[in-house]
């Protein structure tokens, strides 16, 4: 194949998989479900990022994150929520690719350690732009739905990897 029609099918596939990413936040955004903090959300496009950091590597991860922040922040949010969404996802993908390289964590752990600092990446840029440190006291509370959020999106982009080898064969590492 060559270097042209490789890339146009890099330009598609990510493409796609942004807009599944974008679909799965324009569901959440629409669910109605209590939480207890403000903002908090499950992260159902974070299965596709898992999926992608498996399947194809760090840098498709993060070009389709980014993508996701800030198309979902200008449809579905504002500028401090890109912002938090921006300093989260950096800090989740950050780790979850550190811990993905030492091979000693599985998908789910994997997962769980990016839901949690998704969530503390979320509460430094609040106590900044708060200019309050007592922000922090929420953070057990979203230790815990980084956990249980970190366990569901490890589950389902597991199930994804196993499920869809295709990526691994035909996309350039």
């Amino acid at each position: 194949m060559n270097r042209e029609k490789f890339m146009q099918s890099d330009v598609a596939l990510y493409g796609m998989l942004i807009s599944i990413a974008l679909v799965a936040s324009y569901i959440e955004s629409i669910i109605p479900i209590p939480y207890p903090v403000y903002g908090m959300k499950i992260g159902l496009a974070n299965i596709i990022i898992v999926w992608v950091l498996y399947s194809i590597d760090i840098k498709a991860a993060a070009i389709i994150s980014l993508a996701r922040v800030l198309i979902a922040g200008f449809l579905f949010g504002n500028f401090y929520s890109i912002i938090f969404s921006l300093v989260g996802a950096g800090l989740s993908l950050g780790i979850m690719f550190l811990l993905k390289k030492t091979k000693k964590f599985s998908i789910v752990g994997v997962s769980i350690a990016g839901g949690v600092t998704h969530n503390l990446g979320q509460i430094i840029v609040a106590a900044i732009v708060l200019e309050n440190i007592r922000i922090t006291y929420v953070f057990p509370i979203l230790i815990v739905s980084g956990v249980v959020a970190g366990i569901a999106i490890g589950i389902l982009g597991g199930i994804l990897y196993r499920k869809i080898k295709i990526l691994q064969t035909n996309v350039r590492s």
